[in-house]
């Protein structure tokens, strides 16, 4: 299917004129004051890993494969990857580690993601935008510090660090987002 290069988003799939596919990494689009508006993705080749960058006009055609996105639940890593289930057909699928990437340390027994499936083979992963962690080490607070003005180091149970307000002790457990890892709020056990 050929769409405009400025509607290729992060987890689509692009099949290039070598007839390889690529999963997008990154997809940014500049509009300078002068000049052409371009589209930068960042993407990955499926058949071997390399990453690629390519600049294209916004206006630009490329052709985007179809992949099918569905939801499965994460149940354990091992050495071949990670292993979901199709919770419809309990199909098991296992992820390569470099399509997970970065985002394993999110990955939680039982979690339901988007897997994105080109031909049977997982292209791509989508997680829940947060997820519950426990603050395991934490400063104390110092005293005069409020809640508005200053956040602390935290280290959290999947060995993230991230920063969280003064009242936030060891054992608390807190809702971060999946994309930066940043503090959202406190858990509401």
């Amino acid at each position: 299917m050929r769409v405009i290069a400025s509607s290729i988003r992060k987890g689509n799939v692009i099949e290039k004129e070598d007839g390889q596919l690529y999963v997008v990494l990154t997809a940014e689009s500049f509009h300078p004051g002068k000049g052409t508006p371009t589209t930068q993705i960042d993407m990955r080749r499926l058949s071997d890993g390399v990453k690629v960058t390519e600049r294209y006009k916004t206006t630009e055609q490329v052709e985007r494969a179809f992949v099918e996105d569905s939801n499965f639940n994460y149940l354990y890593q091992d050495g071949n990857g990670y292993t979901f289930m199709n919770a419809e057909t309990y199909d098991q699928v296992v992820v390569p580690a470099e399509v997970v990437g970065e985002q394993a340390v999110y990955l939680q027994e039982g979690m339901t993601c988007i897997l994105s499936v080109f031909n049977g083979v997982p292209v791509g992963i989508q997680l829940p935008p947060r997820v519950t962690l426990e603050v395991t080490e934490t400063e104390p607070a110092m005293k005069g510090q409020t809640a508005s003005s200053s956040y602390k180091p935290a280290k959290l149970s999947n060995g993230l660090r991230t920063m969280v307000p003064p009242h936030i002790q060891p054992g608390t457990r807190v809702i971060v987002q999946t994309s930066d890892g940043s503090y959202v709020e406190r858990a509401k056990d």
